[in-house]
């Protein structure tokens, strides 16, 4: 097609190629490649194609752009400032200034035109295919006959470096499989890595590669062409055959900077040194971050126009709501993340004699939840007979299906991870992904930006300790849950019996300012019917409480999770009625208490204390101090039936027993 604007638009893509070397020259850091290479791709999305508002950036159906390649966060930058989003140019003169909009990599919820947390490589495939997904779900459910309220795109821009990482791999073949052809990824191809040229470590076609997952390809020889860009991602934006699209541009990196551009060294911030003739061979002024007036007379008008588009969807939506007044109240719940009234008590009361897993329990609670909560999405990385999340009767989502609430993510644990961010980005849903314990170092990557960008999601993790037995210390996973702990901002919770486990469930639904783990059982474990169901359920929601209060004057506080609650408990009856028993689902929960709910549980003054979990000790050293004890595993495991490898490692109500003495009790 023939862009009516080429020439300002080569204008602005010169203009944000000075902003970017500005700005990484004024601060000596940042990565000047693939804002100057990919300069011409940005001036089409934000000059031309993207089909967004920039005085809403926050408009519902809004494309999503998703810079994957989160090292180059200066095209972004520039981008939105030229494009009219609430970024200043004295923003843009801040990058990777302290407290600034523009920080080193893009971080959601910083900047305004920001749809997701990039930087680790290859993440934002993943998210950009969760989005794409939630747009497809949102779609399905809110759109009717008479009003289609969602029809937006998701393009992901992309590097080399991005497309090595096997994230990208994974979600890119459950991105086409699942037929979201609501999605672009653009590839900028510049053959050029950090260290070296491409082919020091690939030689493979990555446009045969992605043509093989099923997707539609284009390859654009000049990557520097406004109007065979153009033509591409209107190409893409047409397509309805249920594929997605996959451009590959090939560009030079570090384009306008002749000393570094199409090398290695063009990829960081080696030619910031080359600053000034480099401004002048773009032909831009001596002044620093320049934009003409003529281009901004054309973005301020573009975004006039874009007002004016997003208004006119504006009537859709009323009319909409008016039709669908449900609809529109569940959408408006999602939106603000409100939760149906009283929740919790949608689940079961479990039987008091029940013994049963918690990973069965939670199957119970899930599908309990999900009933009441039409906006529960869960997933499993092929384990669905094993975590026991499979939501019954809400149908699988799938190519014919958008309508689906189950994921089938295939054995894609760190796509899992990404994929279910990206849903939590787009900010209807509440979704959910589970594997076994020991396969969440698959997804560690992005379980940790999950946490940084204070995501609304959870994740089921079952096997959770060397119960696991006969599959042996592989899937035995004693350090897991202790080094998921220490990921700032992920709600760990290890819940003892059925009901905390329901406690746990609706925790994760309750906290819409970061993301849950959840951490089940295989084997089974008592119901402790002798504590009041409420006291469970909140206790959790406290992250601990006293499961068992002394007689008389207290002489060991006993503290465990999970499975091995029942055990600090039956020890607690052998040891005397002196002794407290606290269960402690989540440290996390329990360390945000105020003062003096925490002194309740665990008073300061009083020592003698005793922690017990099938794990790695060093953690509760925090709750019961130097002079406490640990029963736990500081090792791995064996191969043999769980309850025989629990005692082998002293994971029994004998060895607690035995271990009370060192811990101060005095009986």
């Amino acid at each position: 097609m023939a862009l009516p604007n080429t020439e300002i638009l080569q204008q602005a893509a010169d203009q944000a190629r000075g902003l970017a070397i500005d700005a990484v020259h004024a601060c000596s850091s940042g990565h000047l490649g693939l804002p100057l290479g990919a300069a011409e791709v940005g001036a089409v999305l934000y000059g031309h194609d993207l089909q967004v508002d920039p005085s809403d950036a926050e408009w519902l159906n809004r494309d999503r752009f998703v810079l994957s390649a989160g090292h180059g966060s200066m095209f972004l930058y520039g981008w939105l400032h030229l494009a009219g989003y609430d970024l200043s140019l004295q923003e843009v003169k801040n990058f990777r200034k302290l407290h600034s909009k523009t920080p080193g990599h893009p971080e959601f919820g910083e900047t305004p035109g920001v749809e997701c947390t990039t930087g680790p490589l290859g993440q934002g495939v993943g998210n950009a295919v969760g989005i794409a997904i939630a747009g497809k779900m949102a779609a399905a459910h809110f759109n009717t006959p008479e009003h289609e309220i969602i029809n937006h795109q998701v393009v992901c821009l992309v590097g080399d470096g991005c497309l090595q990482e096997g994230i990208a791999a994974e979600a890119a073949s459950l991105g086409a499989h699942v037929g979201l052809d609501n999605l672009t990824i653009v590839y900028d191809s510049n053959d050029v890595t950090l260290d070296a040229m491409a082919d020091a470590s690939q030689s493979e076609s990555v446009l045969d590669r992605f043509a093989a997952y099923g997707f539609n390809v284009i390859r654009l020889e000049e990557g520097h062409d406004l109007n065979a860009i153009a033509d591409a991602l209107s190409q893409a934006r047409a397509n309805n055959n249920g594929k997605p699209t996959f451009i590959e541009v090939k560009t030079l990196i570090g384009k306008g900077i002749p000393e570094v551009a199409g090398t290695a060294a063009g990829h960081g911030e080696g030619g910031a040194k080359f600053a000034d003739s480099a401004r002048q061979g773009l032909g831009l002024p001596e002044e620093k971050f320049f934009v003409s007036d003529e281009v901004r007379s054309y973005f301020s008008s573009l975004k006039e126009q874009r007002k004016v588009n997003r208004q006119a969807w504006d009537q859709t939506f009323t009319a909409w709501q008016s039709a669908n007044p449900e609809k529109a109240a569940l959408l408006n719940s999602g939106l603000t993340r409100e939760l149906p009234a009283n929740l919790i008590d949608s689940v079961q009361v479990f039987a008091e004699d029940a013994k049963v897993a918690t990973r069965a329990a939670g199957s119970q609670i899930i599908n309990d939840l999900a009933k009441a909560f039409p906006l529960l999405i869960s997933g499993s990385a092929d384990l669905h007979g094993s975590t026991k999340n499979y939501l019954k009767e809400m149908g699988d989502f799938s190519s014919t299906n958008n309508a689906g609430r189950n994921l089938l993510f295939g054995i894609r644990e760190h796509a899992m991870g990404a994929i279910v961010n990206g849903i939590g980005y787009y900010g209807i849903f509440r979704p959910s992904g589970a594997t076994f314990a020991v396969f969440a170092d698959y997804m560690r990557g992005a379980v940790r930006v999950s946490a940084l960008a204070n995501l609304p999601i959870f994740h089921i993790w079952t096997h959770d300790s060397v119960a696991v037995g006969e599959d042996g210390p592989t899937h035995q996973p004693v350090e897991t849950t202790s080094g998921l702990r220490l990921i700032p901002n992920l709600d760990v919770i290890r819940p003892a019996d059925p009901e905390e486990t329901a406690g746990a469930f609706f925790a994760s639904l309750e906290r819409i300012d970061g993301p849950t783990g959840l951490i089940l059982t295989r084997q089974n474990v008592p119901n402790l019917s002798q504590i009041p169901v409420s006291e469970r359920r909140q206790g959790v929601l406290k992250g601990a409480y006293v499961a068992r209060k002394e007689e008389g004057e207290l002489e060991l506080i006993i503290l465990a999770s999970g499975s091995e609650v029942s055990l600090a408990l039956e020890a607690a009856e052998k040891l005397g009625p002196t002794v407290r028993v606290v269960s402690m689902p989540c440290m996390e929960r329990f360390d945000r208490q105020d003062a003096e709910y925490r002194e309740s549980v665990l008073p300061k003054k009083f020592r003698s204390r005793l922690a017990v979990e099938a794990g790695v000790t060093d953690i509760w050293r925090k709750y019961v101090g130097l002079d406490g004890v640990v029963v736990g595993i500081d090792r791995f495991g064996i191969s043999a039936p769980g309850d025989i490898v629990m005692a082998e490692l002293g994971i029994s109500v004998e060895n607690i027993v035995k271990k009370a003495a060192l811990a101060g009790l005095n009986g």
